[in-house]
């Protein structure tokens, strides 16, 4: 893809080089992404050289720092391009989300900055872990309207992700303990393990296949959802279709053995409920506030396809022509299992094909670095960057990637604690002190 190495400049030759870039990526257009890809490429030659400036870019400081360029979202305009992702915490009592939680998002807030909030639950039926929250009730929507206005007061962008767990759950977590709904009658392996409101660990229950019947009352149950979420506040939803869970429970073709229209015959057939589920969601609040997850390549809660990447272009085009205004499509790097690297991910496997394919705003997520987010808005294989593990212990993460300063360690084992402060709202921002040094440096 990339062609002979040709002489390159200097630090200060790229830096003129991202400011006509910077003129591009302030109003989103179809290919804009793939035009910078050329630009930088042709102009610096080989993906070893492309690193290598990006390295000096890093160093230079705002100003020439991609992550933190402006970018036009839909009807949305963000100052930078650092996310924070959709992240459990399980802090959320009773299915209420609690006032800490409006602690945790504003540290997290900069004006103009993206916020996903953690996986929202939309039905009784759709829990499969303890404490977290739910958005289908009305006490659902007062308990969120004041930790939307945190953000909100902080200047960010805030939205809800939809998630149901499909067969990701287990019968204690289910209206009168009945089996939990799915594409398929088949379980979860038994070396999966599903954490009880107890916080002790079973394997998962044995799920029910939704009748072809039931499907559409599961289409209106998200844009129910959707409908709470925007009386809350929130500026938008992300419908969460990725890491095993009940969209993807259909989507894929080693999980999904019915024979309907929602069966494994055809990745259309597959892929019919998620873009039900866009479609309604999008008729209620408007495409343009209207995002979605995917992870083709994960197999995380048990989930296998026979082609990940062929799965990957099927959504991003289709996508294409159904929705054209969606705001955002965010993929999940081949390297994520869950929540953890998978360091044994083969090369052929990639985002980047979706990126070229998709012609909206793409978001990319999993395991990025401050580096690595450099190189991946500069050479165009993402327009936004959404952090996660990083972004838990370093509040003021965007900060830290203007001053290139030092990150906090995060601490795995308050992950998923119910603790509303240990883990969660403790981790420092760096001081006043503390930047002026850095601004110096």
């Amino acid at each position: 893809m990339f062609p002979e190495k040709r002489d390159s400049g200097s630090a200060a030759d790229i830096t003129t080089e991202f400011v006509v870039m910077k003129e591009i990526s302030g109003s989103r257009r179809e290919g804009d992404g793939f035009r910078l890809l050329i630009r930088v490429t042709l102009k610096f030659g080989s993906q070893e050289g492309i690193r290598r400036r990006i390295a000096e870019m890093g160093s230079l400081g705002e100003e020439s720092n991609p992550l933190l360029t402006p970018y036009t979202m839909g009807p949305f305009q963000l100052s930078h391009r650092v996310v924070l992702a959709p992240l459990t915490r399980l802090r959320s009592y009773g299915t209420i989300p609690q006032p800490h939680a409006a602690v945790y998002y504003s540290q997290r807030t900069t004006p103009g900055g993206l916020l996903i909030s953690e996986g929202t639950c939309i039905s009784d039926d759709s829990f499969g872990c303890p404490n977290v929250p739910g958005i289908y009730k009305p006490e659902h929507v007062e308990a969120w309207k004041p930790i939307v206005q945190a953000v909100h007061d902080k200047g960010g962008v805030f939205f809800c992700q939809l998630w149901h767990l499909g067969r990701a759950s287990h019968n204690e977590y289910q209206p009168n303990k009945a089996p939990p709904v799915s594409s398929t009658n088949k379980r979860i392996r038994v070396e999966n393990k599903c954490l009880l409101p107890d916080y002790s660990l079973s394997e998962f229950s044995v799920p029910r296949a939704l009748t072809t019947e039931e499907i559409p009352n599961y289409v209106e149950i998200y844009r129910h959802a959707a409908r709470c979420a925007r009386e809350a506040g929130f500026d938008g939803v992300e419908i969460h279709a990725a890491n095993g869970y009940l969209l993807e429970q259909f989507m894929k073709d080693k999980v999904n053995d019915r024979t309907d229209k929602y069966g494994n015959q055809s990745l259309e057939n597959r892929c019919r409920f998620t873009f039900e589920v866009i479609d309604a969601v999008a008729e209620e609040i408007g495409a343009d506030r209207v995002g979605i997850r995917f992870s083709p390549f994960t197999t995380y809660n048990d989930v296998h396809t026979s082609d990940p990447g062929e799965l990957g272009l099927y959504l991003a085009r289709e996508l294409n022509k159904r929705v054209p205004k969606l705001v955002y499509v965010h993929y999940v790097e081949p390297r994520i299992h869950g929540n953890d690297d998978k360091p044994d991910t083969p090369e052929e496997f990639s985002c980047v094909p979706f990126k070229e394919a998709y012609s909206g705003t793409f978001i990319a997520a999993g395991g990025f670095t401050r580096e690595s987010g450099i190189e991946a808005v500069a050479t165009g294989r993402a327009d936004l960057i959404a952090y996660g593990r990083i972004f838990i212990s370093n509040p003021d993460l965007t900060r830290r990637f203007e001053l290139n300063a030092p990150l906090n360690r995060y601490n795995r084992d308050t992950f998923y604690i119910p603790d509303p402060v240990l883990g969660y709202t403790d981790y420092p921002s760096l001081t006043d002190e503390e930047i002026k040094a850095y601004q110096k440096s």
